[in-house]
């Protein structure tokens, strides 16, 4: 692969083009078909980039159901027809007869899957519902995962592998809140949304933890916009609304979106 692809794409992304590459590469040069573990949209974004770069190979994505974020998807040759491939995935339901069910969250659920020895890849999106939890899973380890999952955060649980058509999900409820910042800088609305000072948010965004629009974000003076979404690990996610004038001491009024 020429180096210069690298130019488009951060350091820490690099593995990923790499592997995306030789799907990429194998599906024109050498007609194979790759089905992907389920990708993030930053992911879904380069290898959709690579694959643009040839009109000889074709990428089918699919998450499960209509408003999945966390997608898989199959490369292939362009003369293949790929709407009856499998794309294999199940529903991972999961339920319980303890009444506190209700009030876990999108993080408990995660932990305790990946608690199994889960790649993330295998896991698509975690939908949280009232009653409990449908998750879509990847089907070489749906046996594996509704067999050894029994509790979520100290809470008993039953799980049963359905199919994709009796996915449930319910609309992303996202929780608004109006700051005021001296600028947009990465940082300094963080620090606000989280309610952190700016000494405690600069630390996870150094290490690696944050990432703004699926991709790794390091810098804290990054400018944010409107669309952008930012997460921080342990913290959950948000996303920039929109920017709404200043007020009269010339700090930018912004709106939140914060994930529920």
């Amino acid at each position: 692969m020429s180096g210069e692809i690298y130019e488009h794409f951060s350091h820490d992304e690099r593995d990923f083009v790499d592997k995306a590459s030789d799907w990429v590469e194998r599906a024109g040069k050498y007609h194979d078909m790759k089905l992907t573990d389920f990708l993030d949209p930053r992911q879904v974004f380069i290898l959709q980039t690579l694959a643009n770069r040839r009109n000889d190979v074709q990428i089918r994505l699919d998450g499960g159901y209509e408003a999945a974020e966390r997608k898989r998807a199959l490369v292939a040759p362009d003369y293949m027809y790929l709407d009856d491939e499998d794309m294999g995935m199940q529903v991972l339901s999961i339920t319980s007869d303890d009444q506190r069910i209700s009030e876990l969250e999108h993080g408990d659920y995660m932990g305790s899957l990946l608690g199994l020895g889960m790649k993330r890849g295998k896991i698509g999106d975690i939908q949280v519902l009232e009653d409990g939890c449908h998750t879509v899973v990847a089907a070489e380890t749906g046996a594996f995962l509704s067999l050894q999952l029994n509790q979520v955060h100290r809470l008993h649980v039953f799980t049963e592998l359905l199919p994709l058509d009796q996915m449930r999900w319910s609309e992303n409820k996202l929780e608004t809140m109006d700051i005021t910042v001296a600028s947009l800088r990465l940082d300094g609305i963080c620090a606000d949304v989280y309610r952190l000072s700016r000494s405690k948010v600069l630390v996870p965004i150094k290490a690696g933890r944050c990432r703004v629009n699926w991709k790794v974000e390091g810098d804290p003076s990054k400018s944010l916009k409107s669309g952008d979404v930012v997460s921080i690990q342990g913290f959950g996610r948000f996303k920039v609304l929109e920017q709404d004038g200043m007020t009269k001491k010339g700090r930018c009024r912004v709106k939140i979106g914060k994930f529920a």
